[in-house]
């Protein structure tokens, strides 16, 4: 027997679970694929035995990106009700109770895969970000029930939880570097750009969008995809790959006494798992900057390795605790809370740090995952480039320290068109909005912040084929501070009848956001949705301004509609079923 573990995962909260589970039962001796749930052979499902689902939830309700194809495979109307009758499953949500569609996708996925004649081991499980242990809380307890079910199963020998496992891939050190270790694999030539193969971009402009006295530092990124093969429309989204900066690869480095300039080679040790993109041979230093993410927050799972590595007494027993279901409000107040990256965890654990063998890194480190941006421009109006918006993430943590995002630090940090500014790679790929062409059709549009990005680039498609109906709520904090695209608004409102509402929030004593100002114009929005049927738009941040705007919507249509509670729900939920509402949003 085996068990089969298939994730989605957004930001890769979901993958570092699955690869958790997986390295639990490795230990039992069973064999335990584990993969994207759209890197695995959909048609195989049929004739598994065990399967183990993890799966997150994004934006309103949608499936992650890795998930996308399996799940509409799942939904075919073709599927007799019992093509799953031999396949046993569990399945783990991952989600934040805050947020709308809290665990949206596991529910659904757990209710289709019943419906297709599949049968649960366990309830559906549903970790919680808001939980006061955190999802850790849900997480150990499903993982122990999930380990004991298989416990019928398990062949004689077994690896002690307290051992490790073989690294998951062979690293050899091969010598000094060269030229080999620099070389980035780009597209091939005649091929559309993916992630096994993306474009490498050449940045030409880094515009600062926000005034210079302003404390949020939003940039206008301009890539030059000339040569590429990118064809992009508005509502389409380009993956970048970041790189980590120079000073954090120097760093960890020092606290992992590496030398940056060994070469290594990487080869498959476990035949469920395949060995990841790399050049045949990469620089300690290379592969740090590319390809380790040494800067995010540590999982559980990267505590319970290191335990397995500690040999100092005190470190040790920190580790354990930390490890056990009775620390973990200890491990949050240590590490969740003040955001403690990985390599400040490594320098509190100095003895341990030192004792990771080199090849347990894939291992203990995530990869760098690449970082998803609305296109701020359409080919009409920029032909062989491409622009994002994008706010450069700088914060304070309770420990007083300032973190900075991994992509928009590096990214701010490129100087345009100078020889030495390393070229981006990218590719684009479907977004989840789609907007309506043709004379005839009104849209309104709801994007504070950097969510203008996509209607920047429908306006712009829309001004090139003379499309009229068009409608804008945008917010930021103040009018001559953080008012993006501000003269370009005004040139669409005075020259192609945009009708654009802005909403200060800190202009006057009291906040206003967009749902305050759609409210204001409720007759006119009434009048657009009811009459010329208008689609509505709403992109930006995930935690309160959809639900914001989404309340403002249904409060207009009961008093201008003149509608109970009951019936401006329906109907909102009938225009969001139709997609006449539309959202795109982010954490």
């Amino acid at each position: 027997m085996e068990v089969l573990v298939l994730y989605g995962s957004q930001t890769g909260t979901a993958q570092d679970v699955a690869e958790r589970l997986r390295r639990r039962v490795r230990m039992t001796g069973l064999r335990c694929p584990t993969m994207p749930m759209d890197v695995y052979c959909r048609l195989q499902l049929i004739r598994e035995q065990f399967a183990v689902f993890v799966c997150s939830t994004t934006g309103q309700g949608d499936e992650p990106d890795n998930m996308r194809h399996f799940w509409r495979f799942l939904l075919r109307k073709s599927l007799p009700s019992d093509a799953l009758h031999s396949l046993s499953f569990s399945v783990l949500g991952l989600g934040d109770s805050s947020y709308l569609k809290y665990n949206y996708v596991a529910k659904k996925l757990h209710r289709r895969l019943e419906q297709l004649g599949a049968h649960p081991v366990l309830p559906l499980a549903l970790a919680d970000d808001q939980h006061h242990l955190g999802p850790e809380a849900t997480i150990s307890q499903w993982m122990t029930q999930l380990l004991g079910h298989l416990k019928p199963f398990l062949p004689q020998s077994a690896t002690p939880h307290t051992q490790v496992l073989p690294p998951k891939y062979q690293v050899e050190i091969v010598g000094d570097t060269d030229e080999r270790c620099t070389e980035v694999k780009g597209h091939t030539v005649g091929a559309l750009p993916s992630r096994e193969s993306p474009f490498m971009a050449t940045l030409v402009e880094n515009h600062r969008l926000t005034s210079s006295g302003h404390f949020q530092d939003v940039r206008l990124i301009t890539f030059n995809i000339e040569g590429s093969g990118i064809r992009y429309s508005a509502g389409d989204v380009v993956m970048i790959q970041p790189q980590n900066t120079p000073q954090a690869v120097e760093e960890f480095i020092s606290v992992l006494n590496l030398d940056p300039s060994a070469l290594v080679c990487l080869k498959q040790n476990d035949p469920d798992l395949p060995v990841p993109s790399l050049p045949p041979l990469c620089s300690v230093r290379e592969l740090v900057a590319r390809h380790l993410d040494m800067q995010c927050v540590p999982h559980n799972s990267f505590f319970e390795l290191l335990l397995c590595f500690a040999r100092d007494q005190l470190e040790k027993e920190k580790l354990e605790e930390f490890t056990s279901l009775e620390g973990q409000e200890e491990l949050l107040s240590y590490c969740t809370r003040p955001r403690r990256t990985i390599t400040e965890v490594l320098q509190d654990f100095p003895a341990t740090a030192k004792s990771v063998p080199f090849p347990y890194l894939f291992d203990l480190i995530p990869s760098l995952l690449p970082r998803a941006f609305s296109i701020a421009s359409s080919m009409t109006e920029h032909g062989g480039e491409l622009q994002i918006a994008m706010a450069v993430v700088a914060y304070r943590t309770a420990m007083h320290r300032v973190r900075r995002g991994v992509c928009s630090t590096w990214l701010s940090q490129l100087v345009p068109l100078d020889p030495a500014t390393p070229k981006v790679p990218l590719w684009v790929v479907p977004g989840s909005l789609r907007f309506p062409v043709g004379q005839d059709s009104h849209v309104i549009m709801v994007g504070p912040g950097t969510g203008c990005a996509p209607f920047r680039a429908y306006l712009e498609e829309r001004v090139a084929r003379k499309e009229c109906g068009n409608m804008l709520f945008f917010g930021c904090r103040l009018g001559e501070a953080d008012f993006l695209f501000r003269e370009e608004w005004r040139v669409v409102q005075r020259d192609h009848g945009l009708l654009l509402f802005t909403a200060f929030s800190r202009t006057q004593e009291h906040k206003v956001y967009v749902q305050h100002v759609l409210l204001e114009h409720g007759d006119l929005v009434w009048d657009w949705i009811h009459r010329k049927h208008a689609y509505v738009f709403i992109a930006g941040n995930a935690k309160q301004m959809p639900l914001g705007v989404l309340n403002a919507l249904k409060e207009t249509f009961q008093v201008r509609g003149s509608m109970s509670e009951q019936e401006a729900s329906q109907l909102l939920a009938s225009l969001q079923n139709k997609r006449l509402i539309q959202l795109e949003t982010w954490a």
